[in-house]
């Protein structure tokens, strides 16, 4: 069992070192070419993919009674340290992003310049808050 145990914890380091390494190259190509929208939104959401398959993985790791037993302090304090540090800056993300988002929308509706298509009705400005992001209606 142990050595099946260690065998699988490093296949999850070599690939997620490749996944890494792959994303460092990928930064560097992207320096040098424009990429459109469509770009942007895939490149976003292979990150959140990764990100929620990652973190997933630690929450498992963090409830695993063999690994937990024997991680020393200083390890949960690192993993305290940097988790808090990244909840910020998603957290920061998402309340920059859904407040211009919010006042793009609006702007847009004010103007009547928002698609048809994707939205039934103009955005009312004034709605009661609601503790997720809203969904839009599509015809």
């Amino acid at each position: 069992m142990e050595g099946s145990f260690i065998s699988n914890l490093d296949e999850w380091i070599k690939m997620q070192k490749n996944l890494l390494a792959t994303i460092k190259d990928m930064e560097k190509k992207e320096e040098t070419m424009e990429e459109d929208r469509l770009d942007l939104i895939l490149a976003s959401r292979v990150a959140f993919q990764h990100m929620m398959r990652t973190l997933k993985a630690f929450d498992q790791w963090l409830q695993d009674p063999m690994i937990i037993k024997h991680m020393p302090r200083e390890m949960l304090e690192d993993v305290k340290k940097t988790s808090w540090a990244i909840l910020q800056q998603l957290l920061e993300l998402d309340v920059r992003h859904t407040s211009q988002a919010k006042e793009l929308i609006t702007k847009l509706g004010k103007e009547g310049k928002l698609d048809p298509l994707i939205w039934s009705r103009p955005p009312v400005e004034e709605q009661p808050s609601q503790p997720k992001r809203g969904t839009f209606t599509t015809m």
